[in-house]
């Protein structure tokens, strides 16, 4: 099946996320910046994923930490953020803030002191952990709920753990990111992680969760996130 080319009119340079009555910047990082509330959004770190499949005897390089801590210094830097808001397994496993290196260790320490720093539990990291900032199971603000996985049945719920990803249809050919996704009830962020992977958001773990005549996406590009027609998405 043939599609023509996105139209200027399709793709927008500076793209803002309207959602639940509240306006967002969604960066090329994968980040979500709430400018009213100086607040950076960030979901599914995963640090120390790689560190923790070496502990399990698949030797992987483990710099995917290190690589995440520049992304997010970067956009904070970017933003000017005064809170970063971490929306569940910022860690892969619950232990794995005592595999960080002591170079990396002492970035996000670094962090937790330039910023005010939430951290929401994830089914990865479901407990407390111990580098500063405030540890909560999630967070109610100015009418919307930040959690970690996505549910139905309240408007103004913004998650993560499903890692989304948009495969759409150009110019006979088809491309596939991350991406944001909302339906202005429910938003779920792109995983932010150096190491994770994705799923596509027409996949049976989206069924049931969006009103799709409402669906919105935005997906990650190299340098801006842009939106994209829910006409253009297909499977795989």
């Amino acid at each position: 099946m043939q599609h023509a080319p996105l139209s200027k009119a399709e793709i927008i340079e500076t793209p803002i996320l309207r959602f639940a009555g509240h306006m967002f910047e969604p960066l090329a990082s994968g980040a979500l910046y709430w400018r009213a509330r100086e607040t950076l959004l960030v979901a599914d770190l995963h640090f120390e994923k790689m560190a923790s499949f070496a502990r399990r005897g698949q030797m992987l390089p483990p710099y995917d930490t290190g690589l995440t801590l520049t992304r997010l210094e970067a956009d904070i830097r970017r933003t000017g953020a005064k809170t970063l808001l971490s929306l569940g397994d910022t860690f892969h496993r619950p232990d794995s803030s005592l595999l960080l290196t002591p170079m990396d260790r002492s970035r996000l320490d670094a962090i937790v002191e330039s910023v005010t720093c939430i951290w929401l539990s994830g089914n990865h990291d479901p407990m407390p952990h111990a580098i500063g900032g405030e540890c909560l199971p999630e967070l109610e603000m100015d009418g919307l709920v930040f959690t970690h996985e996505p549910r139905k049945g309240r408007t103004g719920l913004v998650a993560g753990h499903l890692h989304p990803a948009a495969r759409i249809a150009m110019d006979g050919r088809t491309t596939r990111k991350p991406c944001f996704v909302h339906d202005n009830r429910l938003m779920i962020l792109p995983a932010y992680g150096c190491s994770t992977g994705n799923i596509n958001i027409l996949s049976s773990a989206f069924i049931g969760l969006f009103h799709m005549p409402a669906l919105e996406v935005t997906m990650l590009g190299r340098e801006r996130a842009y939106p994209v027609p829910v006409r253009r998405l297909v499977g795989g």
